[in-house]
């Protein structure tokens, strides 16, 4: 791989750096997965709740800066989208939630036609003190950083975030012929 990204006109320190880093955030992507720390929230609160409907109130909870929304109402098909889910299986969860007493049905302000699905006072609470357990432990983990290092530590995480929205644009250059070998080379192999 690495006499590829060379040949590729990538830096072996750069090569270094990237196959070190892909192995931090596969790490990184295995424990977001298990989702721990939700997980441990809805333990350490005795929730009756499993993840999947934690997830559903907090796509009706919806922070923007979380789903890139503009809307304010949201009905079973918001939630679908956001989650990335069947729509059966939202309205399915958000039916449970209603029994439970965490969700309720209401008729849109926007068109009265519409049924949007909302927060109770007890699902906004959970909400809250899920979020609340979440940023205990964030918090105490950057009380050990220093401001320096946050302030350099945030650009360059947000930076990173958005390195794959460039792909495309990036296999264009230097890279394409390498992929270009990569692609011949496996239709051999794989016929």
């Amino acid at each position: 791989m690495k006499a590829n990204l060379a040949k590729a006109g990538i830096a072996p320190e750069v090569t270094d750096r990237a196959l070190q880093l892909d192995a931090i955030v596969q790490i990184w992507r295995r424990r977001v997965q298990k989702r721990e720390i939700g997980r441990m929230a809805l333990r350490e609160l005795d929730l009756p709740l499993d993840l999947p409907k934690l997830d559903v109130l907090i796509a009706i909870w919806a922070p923007s800066n979380e789903f890139g929304r503009d809307d304010t109402e949201t009905m079973v098909s918001t939630i679908s989208t956001r989650l990335g889910i069947d729509p059966s299986r939202a309205s399915r969860l958000v039916s449970d939630l209603i029994n439970q007493g965490f969700v309720k049905r209401a008729v849109s302000q926007e068109d009265a036609r519409r049924t949007v699905v909302e927060l109770t006072e007890e699902g906004q609470a959970i909400v809250d003190a899920i979020r609340t357990i979440k940023f205990l432990i964030l918090g105490e983990y950057l009380s050990g950083w220093t401001m320096e290092e946050i302030d350099t530590f945030f650009p360059l995480l947000e930076r990173y975030s958005h390195w794959a929205d460039q792909a495309e644009t990036m296999n264009a250059g230097r890279v394409q012929p390498e992929i270009e070998k990569l692609a011949a080379k496996l239709k051999t192999l794989l016929g």
